[in-house]
């Protein structure tokens, strides 16, 4: 059992140090013996855990939004507020875990121009990353509607709308590599005003 725990904490560490890597040199400029240097393992060593250096990116990325999840999580399930109050905290965390990230954005993009140009479809990578929190927000949005916070609008339809307001953020950070994120908060705010119950255009 000892040796498992052991093997699941180097692979994480491996996964941390590897991403750290990719943000600095960008995925193109790293290689699996310099994810290996700075691991300071053998290739040897680093081929027990990993195939190649794509494995690494891919594994890296979803445990980074493993743990993203895992604190949207928390805040969906703390009752002590309104639902209205934990979706806005939903998405300010998400922007924030975006603004934090801003680099790996930019070394994800990279990585999915080259799926493209290899032929194969970028979206199908994205969308295996994002459907649980696709999934997430359509579970608050459905609350908040059966709570009577929210007007009775299309789920989808909402969730949608939220997506794209993060996809427009992602692309605003990493892309044109905006650094106020006060200001990519407003649209957020003005989707949530938007579906709530007590609004005066409902």
């Amino acid at each position: 059992m000892a040796i498992v725990v052991e093997h699941d904490k180097r692979k994480k560490e491996i996964l941390e140090t590897a991403l750290n890597l990719f943000m600095e040199k960008g995925y193109e400029d790293v290689t699996f013996q310099k994810i290996a240097d700075r691991c300071g393992i053998t290739r040897t060593t680093l081929y027990i855990y990993f195939k190649n250096k794509k494995e690494i990116f891919v594994w890296s990325i979803k445990q980074l939004t493993s743990e993203i999840e895992a604190s949207l999580v928390k805040i969906i399930n703390d009752d002590s507020k309104s639902v209205e109050e934990r979706l806005l905290n939903v998405l300010d965390r998400i922007l924030e875990k975006c603004a934090e990230n801003h680099l790996l954005f930019t070394v994800t993009l990279t990585y999915l121009l080259q799926l493209k140009k290899s032929g194969k479809d970028p979206a199908v990578r994205v969308r295996r990353r994002i459907i649980r929190l696709r999934h997430l927000l359509s579970t608050i949005i459905i609350e908040g509607i059966n709570k009577g916070e929210f007007k009775k609008v299309n789920v989808h339809d909402t969730n949608e709308l939220l997506y794209s307001v993060i996809e427009a953020a992602i692309f605003r950070l990493a892309v044109l590599n905006q650094k106020d994120i006060s200001e990519l908060r407003r649209p957020f705010h003005l989707v949530v005003t938007g579906i709530l119950a007590k609004n005066p255009q409902q």
